[in-house]
């Protein structure tokens, strides 16, 4: 059931209890916990935070805590199946579930008792009406003795013939209203894609109750541009949330010019701006961001000699002195810093790259401290995926929450150079897949695996560092390619997963097209394709569009695919 009222409906009914926060693990449900402990830290409630990467982990979170709790809160995972028929869980106990992913499951749309779902109230769900798939059961055979004894026999043949048709038109009517029901389901649940951002969602909580900070903010504006990074939200999305962020922004960062009421230099300010499309460039060097980021990577085509003669060209069109470019970016010189982003934008546009410019907020604290919403995504979200072991399973994901936080800065640090290396690492793959004609056409999609013994596999063996992989190589691949049939083709990505098992990870991304609504089909059809073939697959991540699936399946799997695709 749709929550209307957050605060009375969910934050009211919580204060005071025991709480399990069981939290996914993607930025976007970072930054909502972020938001929601420090509601919970002004109002003493007490909370247990259990990260949770997949169904799995979310049953045996449940299991282990279900005596202790009642009131569960679920963040970006839960809302895409029907809760209560995985966790079966006792009459008394209640899930508070705010998920981006959609669609969001019928069953727990209609729970009116224990699921309770907290979405913005403007976002468009199109859930098909109650009646359309629920039906009470009716008794579907009508009482036959209400004959009386005294009727002759004619009188009782003309009753039962009454009734047989009477009870043939409803066995036919429920066939149509069934096959009807089939097939409002198919639509409504054949596309996935994702809503409002939860830290969003959990922002505009906090707002409603006063206790907003700036703080708050700046992790809801990360959880949007986590969306935005992922390319799991449109543009037009993207732009739409900027703008309600932007408002918050102006009223929390508002200052007089006066020296009475000017900030402390410590102090935290979030400011708008129009920034370049470039990861990671204040922390990297210019020429390390040009050549490391997808847009300009693809668009000069730099896995090519002819792509790099390109690079030299739009860098000499700027002005800009190779010395300078490959420096650190700190270290540039100040007359070139200052007007940076004006020239790259007016050489960008010659050389085809048009959307170089990009909207965002910067955060600033001291003197040397000055970070993008983009580099924190990409900081948080390589330590979550780090693959050096350090402890146990829970390391990363607290490591990359502390990353959050202002006081934090030495692990943010690091999450900035392991995502340098991740960045690295998939520009160096993409190049050696479209160099050796790894991206084959399988008819209805593209497909590219990776192979064992490829450098940094064991990367792309986590879901997010793939999906990012995945992005990457098939823009590069729409722009290295002549064929148009290609263009407006899906992939589908295989990397390694556990050589010992025998397993592979695999993903399907959609088509990049500029009309694209980032929608995705392959979570329904790798559930098609896995059910007809008896493949030995593992549906355990929240997005369905990713799955483990045993090598040796890998080939029939694949062409139960392009069967139902085609």
């Amino acid at each position: 059931m749709f929550i209307s009222d957050c605060r009375r409906e969910f934050y009211d009914v919580i204060t005071g209890q025991r709480v399990l926060l069981l939290v996914a693990s993607d930025v976007d449900a970072l930054c909502a916990c972020k938001i929601l402990q420090a509601l919970f830290q002004c109002d003493h409630v007490q909370y247990t935070l259990v990260p949770v990467s997949g169904w799995q982990e979310l049953e045996t979170a449940f299991l282990e805590h279900k005596d202790q709790f009642k009131y569960f809160v679920l963040i970006n995972c839960g809302a895409n199946v029907d809760l209560l028929e995985i966790l079966q869980p006792e009459e008394d106990m209640f899930f508070f579930v705010c998920d981006s992913h959609r669609p969001i499951n019928v069953v727990n749309v209609y729970n009116d008792t224990q699921i309770k779902l907290l979405v913005k109230q403007d976002d468009d769900l199109d859930v098909p009406a109650y009646d359309d798939i629920f039906r009470d059961e009716e008794d579907e055979e009508e009482d036959s003795e209400n004959e009386s004894d005294g009727s002759e026999p004619s009188e009782k043949r003309r009753r039962y013939e009454e009734d047989v048709i009477e009870r043939t038109m409803r066995r036919r009517q429920r066939r149509e209203w069934e096959a009807r029901r089939r097939e409002i389901l198919f639509d409504y649940e054949q596309y996935e894609y994702h809503g409002t951002s939860s830290a969003m969602v959990m922002f505009d909580l906090a707002w409603i109750m006063s206790k907003d900070l700036n703080d708050m903010l700046w992790w809801a504006i990360v959880g949007l541009t986590d969306q935005w990074v992922q390319d799991k939200i449109t543009q037009m999305k993207y732009v739409t949330d900027i703008g309600i962020l932007q408002r918050h922004v102006s009223r929390h960062n508002h200052r007089n010019e006066d020296e009475e009421n000017s900030l402390s230099i410590d102090c935290m300010r979030i400011a708008f701006e129009y920034d370049l499309r470039l990861a990671l460039y204040q922390h990297w060097s210019l020429y390390e961001s040009l050549c490391n980021t997808s847009y300009t990577s693809a668009s000069l085509k730099l896995w090519s000699v002819q792509g790099h003669k390109k690079l030299q060209e739009f860098l000499a069109d700027m002005g800009l002195p190779l010395k300078q470019v490959k420096q650190k970016f700190n270290s540039m010189d100040m007359s070139l810093k200052e007007n940076l982003r004006e020239m790259i934008e007016e050489s960008a546009n010659k050389f085809g790259m048009k959307d170089l410019r990009v909207q965002t907020f910067s955060i600033h604290f001291g003197f040397k401290n000055k970070f993008s919403a983009s580099d924190i995504v990409y900081a948080t979200a390589s330590l979550m995926e780090n693959i050096e072991k350090e402890g146990p399973e829970t390391t990363n994901f607290i490591k990359a929450l502390d990353s959050l936080s202002r006081g934090n800065l030495d692990k943010l640090h690091q999450g900035l150079d392991l995502a340098k290396k991740q960045l690295r690492a998939i520009q160096q793959t993409v190049a050696s897949c479209i160099c050796t004609n790894l991206v084959i056409s399988q008819g209805p999609f593209l497909y590219c695996s990776l192979m064992e013994g490829t450098p940094d596999v064991k990367l792309f063996s986590k879901p997010v560092s793939l999906c990012l992989l995945s992005k990457y190589l098939l823009k590069s691949f729409v722009c290295s390619t002549r064929n148009k049939r290609c263009k407006l083709l899906p992939l589908i990505m295989a990397a390694p997963m556990d050589v010992e098992q025998g397993t592979v990870i695999m993903v399907g991304i959609p088509p990049e097209t500029e009309s694209s609504d980032k929608k995705n089909f392959f979570g329904r059809a790798f559930e098609k394709a896995a059910d007809s073939t008896n493949s030995r697959t593992l549906h355990n991540h929240f997005d369905m569009s990713i799955i483990e699936l045993k090598t040796e399946d890998r080939s029939k799997f694949l062409d139960a695919l392009i069967s139902l695709l085609s």
